[in-house]
């Protein structure tokens, strides 16, 4: 078994913790082992981040939004000159 050392522990969790250990009709040292226990073996559910958003916020209610109708593509721009490939531009004669 593993011992642990707390220091610098408030004097008013000291109190607590010794009230705690009375109800249980336990040692201090116990109920302190009893409480990690307890921490450590609490596991968070998994939950997603859009999940954790969506319970955040699902008292507020929804939101009705109206999508705009599809409008049609238009033409990509055409090229000017002799198009993108195989178009040159001439540069400047050096004298």
């Amino acid at each position: 078994m593993a011992t642990i050392t707390i220091r610098n522990l408030d004097d008013e969790v000291k109190r607590l913790l010794r009230i705690r250990a009375t109800e249980h009709n336990c040692s201090m040292e116990e109920e302190v082992r009893s409480i990690l226990r307890a921490a450590v073996s609490v596991s968070a559910p998994a939950t997603n981040l859009a999940d954790a958003i969506r319970a955040r916020f699902v008292s507020l209610g929804g939101v009705e939004l109206q999508i705009p109708p599809r409008e049609l593509m238009r033409d990509p721009p055409r090229p000017k000159g002799r198009g993108f490939h195989g178009s040159r531009r001439s540069s400047p004669s050096t004298p």
